[in-house]
């Protein structure tokens, strides 16, 4: 596993030569326009048989030795990961690297919105290998809860079935403008309404041939965190064996009437729900100012809260394959996906910078007198996020939205054991 970052003065050949593996072979891998053309700060991901570092948390009773044999390596290995480590001093917490052919296993959730992507159906064979489940974003409900299709989603499912993923139906509170807080409120609120949302929710589950539904309610109005928790009681009693996926906004800390956080009782979801998925994205949001999308030390603080209040085997954290294009004087946004970013970047000559704090790359252009600021995902960042995976020993990640290309982070998983059932 090898990460380059490009250097002044370097091309495609010079690199290629350096780590014996063909131009073509990092073109492919990492989705670049050309082979003649990269530019400094790139970080680019180098095809290798090399091992992953698996990212391990000391427990009471490790020694080097006994990781040594639990991870396949030896402890010379471990100490060359690890300048400065004293195999006599380790203690309780402490974070170390251990090179190891032992796959790290968890799982993946990829989100699609139907109709997002013409060539999606066409591109999902090559990644539904490293997918678990595949929510489709396809469902709302009316105003006395009873659950609808917005988007047909027939292909879809046949296809995540034909290819060995999970589907699951999702369901979101949106309108026609988008999430609307009042119609999560008013049937969350009524006793009838929020039959008629579990039992149309189950029916349509069974009708569509899914294997479990996704609850994406999002700003639901704070007075309501108590009914919310009653709704996903009865649907988790409805479902049979349906596997029931919560989605909940990230949030380090609980406070009851935050209008965006304040309904969501981690601890009454994580006992209700086989699988929560804390969506650690949108840390620098749409119409707010340039900010790294999904900084590592914030997720890191929201995973350390989620973790005493929800079982690690059940947490899933958000990756988002996407970046922000944002105008500096306006904070005018325009989303685009990790590739586009990435390739943004090379055909306007920028620099990509690497932010040691949030671990995320972004990049400076102008378009005319208009500076822009891009905030994105590189493999630097996605290692980062995966290796929380891997120390915390979480169920895994999701990913908004599949129709985004990032073709790093998918080589990156062929070093990960993608579980492909609900475990």
């Amino acid at each position: 596993m090898t990460v380059h970052v490009v250097k002044s003065g370097e091309n495609l050949w010079s690199i290629a030569r350096t780590y014996g593996v063909s131009i073509q072979s990092i073109v492919d891998v990492n989705g670049l326009p050309s082979s003649g053309l990269i530019i400094p700060g790139l970080a680019l991901y180098i095809p290798d048989q090399q091992p992953i570092v698996r990212f391990y948390k000391i427990k009471a009773g490790d020694t080097l030795w006994k990781l040594s044999i639990q991870f396949q390596t030896s402890v010379s290995s471990i100490l060359a990961a690890n300048p400065g480590l004293d195999a006599n001093r380790l203690y309780i917490g402490q974070n170390i690297n251990i090179p190891s052919p032992v796959k790290p296993k968890m799982s993946t959730l990829g989100f699609i919105v139907p109709g997002s992507s013409q060539t999606f159906l066409g591109s999902f064979e090559a990644i539904a290998p490293k997918v678990t489940f595949l929510a489709v974003a396809a469902y709302s409900f009316t105003d006395e809860g009873y659950a609808y299709l917005v988007m047909d989603d027939t292909a879809i499912v046949k296809r995540s079935r034909e290819l060995n993923v999970i589907p699951l139906l999702m369901v979101q509170n949106t309108t026609a403008v988008g999430f609307s807080k009042e119609l999560a409120g008013s049937v969350l609120g009524n006793p009838v309404y929020r039959r008629n949302l579990v039992n149309s929710l189950v029916n349509l589950a069974n009708q569509r041939g899914y294997g479990g539904i996704s609850v994406d309610l999002e700003f639901v109005p704070p007075p309501q965190r108590e009914n919310f928790n009653t709704f996903l009681r009865y649907l988790k009693a409805a479902m049979g064996n349906l596997i029931l996926h919560v989605n909940v906004h990230a949030k380090t800390e609980d406070i009851p009437t935050n209008p965006i956080i304040g309904a969501y009782d981690y601890k009454a979801i994580g006992e209700i729900a086989d699988i929560v998925a804390v969506m650690t994205i949108d840390y620098g949001y749409p119409g707010g100012p340039p900010d790294p999308v999904s900084p590592i030390w914030w997720i890191a603080q929201v995973v350390r809260y989620a973790l005493t209040l929800i079982p690690a085997y059940k947490i899933q954290i958000g990756l988002p394959l996407y970046g922000h294009d944002k105008v500096v004087s306006t904070n005018q946004y325009k989303g685009l996906s990790v590739l586009d970013a990435q390739n943004l970047a090379i055909s306007t000559g920028a620099v990509v910078q690497f932010d040691p704090v949030s671990r995320s790359p972004w990049f400076r252009y102008w378009k005319g007198t208009e500076e822009h600021i891009v905030w994105f995902e590189d493999i630097r960042s996605y290692i980062e996020k995966y290796r929380l995976i891997d120390q915390y020993q979480l169920y895994g990640a999701t990913y908004w939205q599949l129709s985004m290309q990032a073709p790093q982070n998918w080589a990156y998983l062929d070093k990960i054991e993608v579980i492909k059932t609900l475990t």
